[in-house]
């Protein structure tokens, strides 16, 4: 992991699904994040419409938080084993906007900007930013991610 800044950001706080579903799940060397909102310190953060309620600048600061949720996530599914990630492979953010509102990849820009600082090269990733009608908890912002991770028994 890289800039010291912003794994400071990163904590341990892991998000536990309020459904029947599982925050990771792996497939071979691909380990895909469920969706993060952003939740800090068992508070959900940022909750309204870009567009409308909030500004370009905060959803990018909902959508740094999701990424910080996404790689909690990350570290917990390879029990702090950091050295597995090989690298990221695609992010798909959602933006709760109004119909007219046209920044979603501004926005999204948090995240990836987030997984860059942490991550380095490693944290380059394909992405996909879209804008929906709402999100769960009324968020602005939502992120999920998909990794190539090694498999820790061939890892050094």
């Amino acid at each position: 992991m890289n800039n010291s800044a912003a794994q400071s950001d990163v904590n341990s706080s892991i998000a536990t699904p309020t459904a029947h579903y599982i925050p990771t799940r792996r497939s071979g060397k691909t380990l895909y994040i469920s969706g993060q909102v952003p939740k800090e310190a068992g508070t959900v953060r940022f909750i309204g419409r870009l567009g409308d309620t909030l500004t370009v600048e905060e959803g990018q600061a909902a959508a740094r938080l999701c990424a910080v949720n996404v790689i909690a996530q990350l570290r917990a599914a390879l029990g702090e084993r950091t050295d597995l990630i090989v690298t990221c492979l695609r992010v798909r953010g959602f933006v709760n906007a109004t119909p007219d509102f046209k920044e979603h990849a501004a926005v999204i820009n948090g995240a990836s900007d987030l997984l860059v600082e942490v991550l380095g090269e490693q944290g380059r990733h394909s992405r996909t930013a879209i804008g929906v009608s709402s999100l769960p908890h009324g968020c602005a912002v939502e992120i999920d991610a998909d990794f190539e991770v090694l498999d820790p028994s061939s890892a050094g």
